[in-house]
């Protein structure tokens, strides 16, 4: 009995073994916290790119068996790539606005090329982490995210109108929206604990539901790919563009700072220690390479989840085994077409009610981000400074201000806000005094 009742106390463990039945409850709570926001993304940039339905759903099927690969090598690292942590890997939101970018001007196989060397680019600059890391502060990480929040709004807003359809913002989308939209916010507030990290799914559930019974979703279409089915090596063959691969290089920078955040935060609360830099290097390694690996399923990249750092400051259940199970169940996932077809049937209108509150957690995230960064006078300066420049310098009405500049400059950062956040935040942070409240009081 005392046997166990220790092994059922080892989810609250980094190590050692949990009975299976105790494990795979809580490793399912972390694949249903990510599950939605791991296939929005591709499902957001696949449009914007034109792809057909089947082209998406083959895409979904495949970003769930690369998410579980990815989670695996965090959890169980291979080489020096991994950080031995309980950290959930999945698509991440951060390159939406660049990727969708990148796929309207030069198509999906250049987003491929671009994932592909950025991956490589940031996976080796991870194993290299302890050189550079410092450079990334706590301020310009929160200034990141903040930004992040603000970009993706128009995606949002994109979404659910309807996407990019003849009937954008017509009353059915709208609608079919607000329903999802509606559904999300009362789950959040009705439902209780851990229940509540599946508002999304709910509103996802309910949207997809009255979407049937308007008429709008293809049923058909679920198994017409049968019911078991390996993940497609290749499906798009990557063209390799210096101006998207520079664009996307930038926001896996971004992703880093991320990643960084979320590592340091998930030690931080689920084990009570500071992290280490072989975790930190391990984690973005993994980042890097595991996308690399995305981009040859054609996947955009993945990175950490804050929603499942999040669960695990809620929980405490940091046991790696356990996250395992919820690993393994995303590569059957992977496995099982039905899936990917369910989820590329989905509304834009459902996606959008249910990513535009997500898109908006994203933003407060930053802000959280930066009241625990600190409220000095050097990173309001930082913050308030890099925020006006990247808003209002990219804002569509204002993108004439970079036309004496190199068409691959132009390409990089006239429209993306998040771009030019990262870099005037480094560079304010570079070159802004370490001790500007000191200053003040000699004054």
């Amino acid at each position: 009995m005392n046997a166990i009742t220790s092994s059922v106390s080892n989810i609250y463990k980094l190590d050692g073994r949990v009975p299976l039945p105790k494990a795979i409850p809580f490793g399912l709570q972390h694949v249903l916290a990510m599950f939605v926001s791991n296939l929005a993304p591709i499902s957001i940039i696949a449009a914007a790119a034109g792809l057909a339905q089947p082209e998406i759903a083959i895409l979904l099927q495949n970003a769930m068996f690369v998410a579980g690969i990815a989670t695996l090598i965090q959890l169980y690292p291979v080489w020096k790539i991994g950080a031995k942590l309980p950290i959930v890997m999945g698509v991440s939101f951060t390159f939406v606005t660049v990727l969708s970018t990148v796929a309207v001007n030069y198509g999906y196989p250049a987003v491929i090329g671009a994932v592909l060397v950025g991956g490589i680019f940031e996976g080796t600059l991870g194993l290299m982490a302890k050189y550079w890391r410092k450079i990334i502060s706590p301020i310009v990480a929160a200034s990141v995210v903040t930004a992040i929040g603000f970009s993706l709004f128009t995606v949002g807003a994109r979404s659910f109108g309807g996407g990019y359809v003849e009937d954008f913002g017509s009353a059915e989308n709208l609608i079919l929206g607000t329903i999802t939209l509606a559904v999300c916010l009362i789950w959040n507030c009705m439902a209780k604990g851990y229940l509540k990290q599946l508002a999304v799914l709910a509103g996802l559930v309910v949207g997809y539901v009255v979407a049937i019974f308007m008429g709008k979703v293809d049923l058909t279409v679920i198994f017409a790919d049968g019911i078991v089915a390996l993940p497609k090596l290749l499906p798009y063959a990557p063209e390799f563009n210096l101006g998207a691969i520079f664009s996307v290089c930038i926001i896996y920078l971004v992703s880093a700072a991320e990643t960084i955040g979320d590592t340091t935060a998930m030690v931080s609360s689920g084990l009570d220690r500071e992290i280490t830099d072989k975790e930190i290097s391990g984690s973005l390694a993994c980042d890097g390479y595991s996308s690399m690996v995305s981009s040859l399923f054609g996947c955009p990249p993945v990175t950490s989840f804050s929603q499942n750092v999040g669960l695990i400051a809620m929980t405490k259940v940091v046991n790696r085994f356990t996250i395992m199970t919820g690993a393994v169940c995303m590569m059957c996932a992977g496995l099982l077409p039905p899936v990917g077809n369910f989820f590329a049937s989905l509304p834009e209108s459902v996606l959008g009610g249910c990513t535009i509150m997500m898109f908006g957690t994203i933003l407060t995230s930053g802000m959280q981000m930066v009241a625990k960064a600190g409220f000095t006078q050097r990173n309001v300066t930082i913050a308030a400074l890099s925020l006006s420049i990247g808003i209002g310098f990219t804002t569509a009405s204002e993108i004439g201000l970079w036309h004496i500049f190199p068409e691959m400059i132009q390409s990089v950062f006239s429209a993306n806000v998040v771009a030019v956040v990262f870099v005037a935040s480094i560079v304010l942070n570079m070159i802004l005094p370490k001790d500007m409240e000191i200053e003040k009081i000699k004054d």
